[in-house]
């Protein structure tokens, strides 16, 4: 069973698959449950895709985009081309190889970090307890916590071989500063409380969600936000990988009209996230928090 990275790709994946068994076998046409236009070939590789894919679902899509997003044509059972994931492989015949979805991919299972502390004796990172686990409230810019990958919202396992089930925000924080300068390891999980949603923008430009402070409150009907299952009541964390805690509405909206076609968020639900920056101020946000985009 093939995985998308969003409903877009799935549905112009249908679509090129049923032209392609149209074409490899006429006597057995096959049958198009999106458009029922008349279809002629193309002289070309590849199949002439239907009439109205340069609107298709509201995106603006064209066989030349397509053709780049296909690393072969399929053709007699061969698979369309795929984009590596950290667990499988993923068909993007829209999305493609996306920048934006590799710097915001959540990667499943627990890894391992080494992290020395700079001259001052700080690491740059605040921590948080929530239900027990301890998790990242904060990586301050160009800091060793942000050398090594950390991200808001990831989950500390481990510091130096000690389990931090348990432990309080106090106790985590005493733990590394007693800890030595030099080595510090820490078993990291990458951000379980949130998620990614890639959506693609119309021929407008926009993707349809409607945030204020940097929670979503409303979807536009049939947009791509509505069919990728963006929800409301969840706070923006990061676009295309990049963070966006603590900077203002209209600094989000022009990271958003900047990026390109395709558009992954990272969201996590409102309350989990308000308990999260619980007692911290709009201005450390601000001043501190890592808005860098991530190198990939």
């Amino acid at each position: 069973m093939s995985l998308y990275p969003s409903l877009e790709d799935l549905k112009v994946d249908k679509v090129i698959q049923a032209q392609t068994a149209f074409f490899s076998n006429p006597a057995n046409p096959a049958i198009f449950s999106e458009a029922s236009s008349p279809i002629t070939q193309d002289a070309g590789i590849y199949p002439k895709l239907y009439p109205e894919l340069a609107q298709y679902m509201g995106l603006s899509l064209n066989e030349e985009e397509i053709h780049r997003n296909l690393a072969m044509v399929p053709s007699q059972g061969q698979q369309i081309a795929t984009r590596p994931s950290s667990v499988n492989y993923m068909v993007a015949p829209v999305t493609a190889n996306d920048v934006g979805i590799r710097r915001a991919e959540i990667k499943q299972g627990v890894r391992e970090v080494i992290l020395c502390k700079d001259q001052d004796g700080k690491l740059g990172l605040r921590l948080k307890s929530v239900d027990n686990g301890i998790f990242v409230q904060l990586v301050q810019a160009n800091s060793p916590t942000s050398l090594v990958g950390i991200k808001f919202g990831d989950q500390i396992l481990q510091i130096n071989g000690e389990n931090c089930a348990g432990w309080s925000s106090d106790k985590s924080h005493k733990i590394l500063k007693q800890a030595a300068g030099d080595k510090i390891t820490m078993v990291v999980r990458d951000r379980p409380f949130e998620r990614t949603i890639t959506m693609h923008k119309d021929s407008t430009g926009h993707v349809g969600f409607i945030f204020k402070n940097g929670k979503i409150t409303s979807l536009v009907k049939d947009s791509s936000a509505a069919r990728n299952g963006l929800l409301t009541e969840h706070n923006i964390c990061e676009v295309n990988g990049q963070n966006v805690i603590g900077l203002k509405d209209s600094q989000i909206a022009d990271i958003l009209a900047a990026a390109g076609n395709v558009v992954t968020i990272t969201i996590m639900p409102a309350f989990i996230y308000e308990h999260m920056l619980k007692r911290m101020a709009s201005s450390i946000m601000k001043s501190l928090m890592d808005h860098n985009v991530p190198e990939v």
